[in-house]
């Protein structure tokens, strides 16, 4: 039994996919990405943990936030863009 375990732990590895350069949590959108989402995402704006971004673009260095509770026509949130220095890791 404790050979089944160490055999279990080994091949237990999974690894994650590397982020990318822009994502979006919006499924319809053509930046997401399902494989990246199966892993807890957090984002950095100038050093500081952001809990409400929707969308990211690392080297154009912005996120886009929900504008409070405003939607659109198609009852989508409106966003804003927020510029900075953008870090993508997972949790």
């Amino acid at each position: 039994m404790n050979d089944t375990t160490i055999t279990d732990a080994t091949t237990d590895t999974t690894s994650k996919p590397d982020l990318p350069d822009r994502l979006c949590v919006n499924p319809r959108s053509k930046h997401y990405n399902a494989e990246v989402f199966k892993h807890d995402v957090g984002i950095r704006l100038n050093g500081k943990e952001r809990f409400d971004v929707e969308e990211y673009c690392i080297s154009e260095g912005w996120v886009k936030v929900a504008a409070a509770k405003a939607l659109d026509r198609r009852g989508q949130p409106l966003l804003m863009t927020v510029k900075g220095t953008v870090e993508a890791f997972y949790r």
